[in-house]
């Protein structure tokens, strides 16, 4: 009996340090792309996602292409965004995502975008580039 109450209880702790990883490095994701965001839209066109990734509980970074991201804020914190494994898009507009009618929808849920802010991806990796090639040399 206590094997079955030490292991379930080292698997609890197990489980604190990976979501405490994965805020922090979510954090520190969302900083970042933070970083390189414009003002905020009211649309962009998209015909389908390239990439997502989850950088918080109200915040997902979605691709329409290689180098088209947006920083997209919900409504509410959606529960366990951060643990899924699929996510979509709502377009009730053709081939647009709005920060008006659409949201992110996953596991049964369905989380309002309140707000949409482009990424300049493209200079995102350019200084990820030269930092790279100054810890190189």
């Amino acid at each position: 009996m206590w094997k079955l109450i030490a292991f379930a209880l080292c698997g609890l702790c197990v489980a604190g340090w990976a979501h405490a990883d994965t805020a922090a490095y979510q954090a520190k994701q969302l900083a970042k792309y933070e970083q390189y965001a414009g003002a905020p839209i009211a649309d962009f066109t998209m015909t389908s996602m390239w990439q997502w990734q989850v950088v918080g509980p109200q915040n997902v970074v979605v691709w329409s292409t290689v180098n088209s991201a947006y920083l997209l804020t919900l409504a509410k914190p959606c529960t366990r965004l951060q643990w899924t494994n699929a996510l979509g898009l709502t377009q009730e507009m053709s081939m647009k995502v709005t920060q008006k009618f659409d949201k992110i929808v996953f596991e049964h849920q369905s989380c309002p975008i309140t707000q949409i802010r482009p990424i300049d991806y493209k200079k995102l990796r350019q200084d990820d580039a030269a930092a790279t090639d100054k810890t190189r040399q």
